[in-house]
């Protein structure tokens, strides 16, 4: 977004407009003993040739790695068009259509998002965002106990992303909702079936089903689906969207449908960034559809026939009364979701289609090649999408960190979330990763498990 400066004319202009002689003036309330004056440790301004150099040194400080980690946040291609547009003042600058009349724009994109993430989860309706993937499930699972009314029991799989199961716990413990883990399948990788079976008689509000899995491995959403639902228990999808491009959606999960589905847009065209930003989506039936935070935008026409957007559902506390307020945290990621609305637009459904199965490939020969180094075993044997566990003969957090001096991040170290995996690692291939880069990788990976000079400790 350009930077166009005031002129002093342009400052003396607006000054006599509101009839104040400095600019000092307008600040005059402020008493003078807690002004700091003038700012001795911030250094001169520089020239645009200065900042410019400056930056771009700070800049490469951080390095360029070849990335085979992914746990919830991967790297994708993103067209130039996407951020092209998304930064253009008319977004850039906008936060959220308060006044509906004057915002139609925005609304529009809005609109145009949820159908995009309803068609996408195969569900009856999409708001328009929440705060990340996490506090997205975390929403979900009270939703789920509004609407259940009888139970306040969440049941969540182990398979289930660790930060997510965390997050959920933080937003409810203090609410009444007591969540439940089920095990995972030590051959698979999947939530086991048979530890359902131990829940078969107690009432719960819902189950939460990943889709793929933290893992990487692929559920039995449909068996998982349709336990839920026959126990009246609402059924919670939390879906990476990349891989529903290639996946049935979990709006034809089971016998009806999961009855929520969550998940983190950050794969729809926004990049990996020092740790943000992120956007989560939420979809649901249209039964639910009055429980769900945040709000939805809907088409209708005015008096004289035109189309238009309006502000439909407005569940948060900014709305209506705090009190009756379905969410006080929910958020709309105006920004990240006008990229993901681009990036959905200019792939297309064929586009996404290809991305997924890409980085799915990608991902199947990463394997394939891993597996021939001595001691490299992939963890589990359920079907995957574009990420795995393998089990590594050396300590996994001295092997990561000698990859990385070799600029190659090489994936995830399990053993804080999961120890009784040993030194296991979660790798991921998108469809950015050519087949010299994973040979690289392989390659570096062989050369720092033989040389023990690499490893700084056995134990």
């Amino acid at each position: 977004m350009p930077f166009i400066p005031h002129t002093e004319e342009d400052i003396q202009a607006m000054l006599a407009s509101i009839g104040a002689n400095s600019i000092d003036e307008l600040f005059d309330e402020i008493p003078l003993a807690l002004k700091t004056g003038s700012l001795k440790r911030v250094p001169p301004g520089l020239s645009e040739m200065e900042i410019s150099r400056l930056m771009l040194e700070r800049a490469e400080q951080d390095g360029r790695y070849l990335n085979f980690i992914g746990a919830g946040a991967y790297e994708h291609h993103i067209p130039a068009a996407v951020w092209q547009i998304a930064t253009r003042g008319e977004f850039y600058s906008s936060y959220t259509p308060y006044q509906a009349e004057a915002s139609q724009g925005t609304l529009q994109l809005l609109y145009e998002y949820q159908t995009m993430m309803a068609s996408l989860t195969g569900m009856d309706v999409s708001n328009a965002s929440m705060y990340d993937g996490a506090s997205a499930l975390a929403e979900a699972a009270l939703m789920a106990v509004r609407s259940h009314r009888t139970s306040r029991r969440i049941l969540i799989p182990q398979t289930v992303h660790p930060v997510y199961r965390s997050v959920v716990r933080a937003i409810v413990k203090n609410q009444g909702i007591e969540v439940v883990e089920i095990p995972y399948d030590k051959l698979s990788g999947q939530t086991s079936l048979d530890g359902l079976k131990n829940f078969g008689s107690e009432e719960f509000a819902a189950l939460v089903i990943p889709q793929p899995n933290f893992f990487g491995v692929l559920e039995d959403v449909d068996a998982l689906t349709d336990w839920a639902q026959s126990r009246d228990a609402f059924a919670i999808a939390v879906v990476n969207p990349m891989a529903l491009a290639m996946l049935t959606p979990p709006g034809e999960w089971g016998e009806k449908g999961a009855d929520i589905a969550v998940g983190e847009g950050q794969p729809l065209g926004i990049p990996l960034s020092s740790g943000g930003p992120y956007f989560g989506f939420m979809a649901c039936k249209q039964p639910l559809v009055r429980q769900m935070p945040g709000r939805i935008i809907g088409r209708t026409t005015d008096q004289e026939g035109s189309d238009g957007f309006v502000l439909t559902l407005q569940a948060r506390e900014q709305h209506i009364r705090r009190s009756k307020a379905t969410s006080n945290i929910c958020t709309n990621q105006g920004l990240m979701v006008t990229a993901a609305t681009i990036y959905l637009a200019l792939l297309g459904p064929e586009g996404l289609r290809r991305t997924a199965a890409q980085s799915h490939a990608n991902t199947a020969a990463l394997l394939e090649k891993l597996e021939r180094l001595k001691g490299v075993k992939r963890v589990f044997s359920g079907p995957l999408f574009h990420e795995a566990v393998i089990s590594l003969p050396r300590p996994a957090a001295s092997v990561l960190q000698a990859l990385e001096s070799r600029r190659i991040l090489g994936g995830l170290n399990l053993k804080e979330y999961y120890p009784e995996l040993g030194d296991a690692v979660l790798v991921c291939a998108t469809e950015t990763k050519t087949s010299a880069d994973m040979e690289n990788y392989v390659t570096q990976l062989g050369e720092v498990i033989r040389n023990s000079t690499d490893i700084a400790s056995d134990v």
